[in-house]
């Protein structure tokens, strides 16, 4: 329905992202609710991606020339998140420790 009210070209598991984070920051929804399930999706996340490698290696005669290029994107993409991530955590880390003095 959200996609529909802004049709924005945005998944539509971003837009479940959005809200989650909506709901969580104004307390509709307690991490606590939320917590055993969200263990559970993280930890079976590797599974969540055999459909993704399956439809690669399914549109292999499509992509069959350009596979170093995908690899190459792949693994700097990895690590650029990578290195966001752990960025941007230390930096969270940092404020939460300047807020707590």
């Amino acid at each position: 329905m959200l996609h529909f009210l802004l049709p924005l070209p945005i998944p539509a598991s971003i837009y479940g992202i959005i809200l989650l984070f909506l709901a969580l920051e104004t307390k509709l929804i307690k991490v606590k609710h939320i917590r055993e399930t969200s263990s559970f999706l993280i930890a079976i996340m590797p599974v969540m991606f055999i459909p993704a490698a399956v439809g690669l290696i399914d549109s292999y005669q499509d992509i069959g020339n350009a596979w170093f290029q995908y690899i190459v994107v792949t693994v700097v993409s990895t690590f650029v998140v990578m290195g966001a991530s752990g960025w941007i955590t230390q930096m969270v880390i940092r404020k939460g420790k300047e807020a707590k003095k």
